[in-house]
């Protein structure tokens, strides 16, 4: 079983009341994954926010140029 720190994940869930589960993931999206330009931590919650914004920025990309190219037929 992983500890977090010197209690397992049972053992938490039991002390504060969130399931075991609930607690690991938690901890999974708060472990750092690495380092912004700015030298700050980047969690792994932030990180799945940071591909998600930047998949819905392409796909805006994409509508705009089809747009320009649409607009310039005219």
């Amino acid at each position: 079983m992983f500890n977090t720190g010197n209690y397992t994940y049972d053992e938490l869930a039991q002390e504060y009341g969130p399931s075991a589960d609930s607690i690991r993931l938690w901890v999974k999206n708060t472990r750092p994954v690495g380092i912004d330009e700015n030298g700050e931590t980047v969690t792994l919650a932030e990180y799945k926010k940071l591909q998600k914004e930047l998949k819905r920025v392409k796909e805006e990309n994409e509508i705009l140029k089809v747009a320009a190219v649409l607009l310039g037929k005219r």
